[in-house]
């Protein structure tokens, strides 16, 4: 007898082994025709595959959250089967899932190209609509091998070689095509409705440029057309807003080659990059903080203290000088230590709270460049919290409440919260460990609050919680981090003295809230869609004359406003009014200030917004008054 334990608690026997497809027909004729495959003791697998033994079961429909990824999979599989029918010859490699879709790389005797996307994706919607039953089966290593040889597959039959031999090998068929796959998938190519292929690239065979260069092709799966309809409505709105062209548009920094990841800021960039650190310098100091400033190259011997050297060293870049070798820090982290340990500390003096606008440099991979959003140079609102075991609940208490102020204030109300937890790689024993990742959720606990855990995903010193922020079009974008570290502290010999007089090691709380000061602005720049508010735009307003005789009144309003804070500028071009209020409004200043005789001989100034309002004509005391309150956050 075989029982099987269904989410609710209720039970269903069979006096015989059954697949999952059994068990939902079992259960009733909607769920057997919603199910699309099942989780049984947390393992996920088809609809027919066979149980023989007790187990909790979770049947998985579209509206389970595991549903996306195994629609994203099929339809990689599906978009396979539609090459090899159009192309006969070309061979599939692999095909995982991304986010937002999937990609299959393709060895083909010539490249993909953007016009061929359109007849794959009708060939892709024709295998769709005939319903082919997909089925699953286990191969012995070696006639797989064969399997794939024989179908002239050589790349598959490389995968299957590189695969430890203990490892279980299954295909998966859908008519004539078969590919090498763990697996689940959808129960028939009919239950792929929604995709599209968005684009072709090229991408070496396993990564290595030594090898052969293959055609990459990336498409995106969703449960409905709605979905789908929503995320490309989201895609299209996202390229208007495309940081990189807004940046040019408006004259906020440049990119060249020379300097690659790197950012040339110009004046009107640079304003808007004060206004966040200044707004984050009054953070730092109305929680505790104290300001520092550390170098940016240390000898390497420290870096290796630290963990760096063994953990991250394939990300850093390394200098040299009178043959001592150096590096440029990545982190702000081992330097505050050294400020730490530059006097002696007793547990009255903790916390202590260090906070840095630190320049880092990584080596990131030039593929993954993007922008400002992904950049080696950069620089961070760093900051380092020593304290003790009983005080980490407070200061991540703390902190959670002044991030979430901070996102409000520059225009974020939807935020997610993650803890990334221990990765394989890292330093410290599991004890310690546990210990850091209890802290973190007591603390989130404490602040009544929800969170998502992501296994693996934490620094090598220590877990993390991620703080996600939603923009106005609907993307997440990981922003600011809380971790908790045990290890750095007695790898640097940083030491306090308890109430008994015993040294002990410090608890090192690491934390940022913007994190990358580059990508933050990024974010902002994308989610204002340019439209900065008042507060943050570079520019806040422009006086325009409209003839040569009020130019004199243009330039002395302009002067009266910058007087009092304001960042506001006078055009005093010989061109028409109607000229200028166009040039401005596409360059998103949030004020235009227009004077005519009439302004000038009465000392107001007409008001008009970027967004075309009119507020009429306004002494220069009720403009201030205005700004003043507009540019509160």
């Amino acid at each position: 007898m075989i029982t099987i334990t269904l989410p609710d608690g209720s039970q269903k026997s069979f006096d015989h082994p059954v697949t999952l497809r059994d068990i939902a027909a079992a259960i009733g004729p909607g769920l057997a025709k919603a199910a699309i495959a099942g989780k049984l003791d947390g393992r996920t697998l088809d609809l027919g595959q066979r149980i023989e033994s007790d187990g909790h079961l979770q049947i998985i429909t579209e509206k389970s959250p595991e549903a996306l990824e195994i629609i994203r999979h099929s339809t990689a599989h599906l978009l396979a089967q539609a090459v090899q029918r159009l192309y006969p010859g070309a061979q599939v490699t692999i095909g995982p899932v991304i986010d937002s879709g999937f990609y299959y790389d393709f060895a083909y005797d010539r490249p993909f190209t953007p016009e061929d996307l359109p007849k794959i994706e009708a060939e892709m919607r024709k295998i769709a609509a005939e319903a082919l039953p997909v089925s699953r089966r286990v191969l012995p290593r070696d006639e797989a091998v064969a399997f794939f040889r024989g179908l002239g597959e050589e790349y598959k039959a490389q995968i299957i070689e590189s695969i430890p031999v203990s490892e279980e090998l299954s295909l998966y068929s859908q008519g004539e095509f078969t590919d090498l796959c763990r697996g689940p998938h959808v129960p028939d190519t009919g239950r792929l409705r929604a995709f599209k292929l968005m684009k072709v690239a090229g991408a070496y065979w396993r990564g290595d440029h030594r090898n052969a260069m293959l055609s990459r092709i990336y498409g995106t799966a969703w449960l409905n057309d709605k979905d789908l309809k929503a995320y490309l409505n989201q895609l299209e709105e996202a390229e208007k807003r495309d940081h990189r062209k807004i940046g040019k548009a408006l004259d906020l920094f440049h990119q060249q080659e020379e300097a690659p990841g790197m950012v040339f800021w110009h004046p009107r960039g640079w304003a808007l990059w004060q206004q966040v650190e200044q707004y984050m310098r009054r953070v730092y100091k109305a929680s505790g903080y104290q300001e520092v400033r550390c170098p940016q190259i240390l000898d390497v011997s420290l870096w290796k203290r630290s963990g760096h050297w063994d953990n991250y060293k394939e990300n850093m870049f390394f200098t040299e000088s009178e043959k001592r070798d150096y590096a440029v820090k990545p982190m702000n982290c081992p330097g505050h230590v050294q400020i730490y340990n530059a006097g002696l500390h007793s547990y009255r003096d903790l916390p202590i709270r260090y906070g840095e606008f630190g320049a880092c440099h990584r080596n990131e991979p030039s593929g993954a460049l993007h922008g400002i959003m992904r950049v080696r140079a950069f620089t961070q609102d760093d900051g380092h919290i020593f304290c003790t075991e009983d005080q980490i609940e407070a200061e991540v208490t703390a902190f959670h409440r002044q991030a979430m102020q901070v996102y409000a204030d520059f225009g974020f109300s939807d935020i997610a919260l993650k803890i990334a937890l221990r990765p394989d790689q890292r330093i410290g024993a599991d004890a310690v460990w546990d210990k850091a990742e209890e802290a973190l959720r007591a603390a989130l606990t404490a602040c009544d609050i929800s969170w998502e855990e992501l296994p693996g995903e934490g620094a090598f010193y220590g877990p993390k919680i991620e703080y996600h922020m939603h923009d106005s079009i609907g993307r997440a974008w990981q922003v600011g981090t809380m971790q908790v570290d045990f290890m750095m502290p007695e790898r640097l010999g940083a030491e306090y003295v308890d109430e008994h007089s015993r040294r002990r090691h410090p608890v090192m709380l690491h934390r940022a809230i913007v994190g990358s000061m580059e990508r933050f602005i990024g974010i902002l720049i994308e989610h204002h869609a340019g439209n900065l508010p008042l507060w943050l735009a570079p520019l806040q307003a422009v006086v325009l004359n409209i003839t040569d005789a009020q130019a004199d009144y243009a330039r002395e309003l302009a002067q009266t406003l910058v007087g009092k804070g304001f960042r506001v500028e006078a055009d005093l071009r010989n061109e028409k009014v109607g000229y200028k209020i166009r040039e401005h409004t596409l360059q998103k200043v949030p004020y235009l200030l227009v004077v005519g005789d009439r302004e000038r001989d009465s000392g107001h100034v007409a008001v008009r917004t970027r967004n075309g309002e009119d507020h009429g004509s306004m002494s220069i005391v009720d403009l201030a008054h205005r700004l003043e309150a507009e540019a509160l956050h």
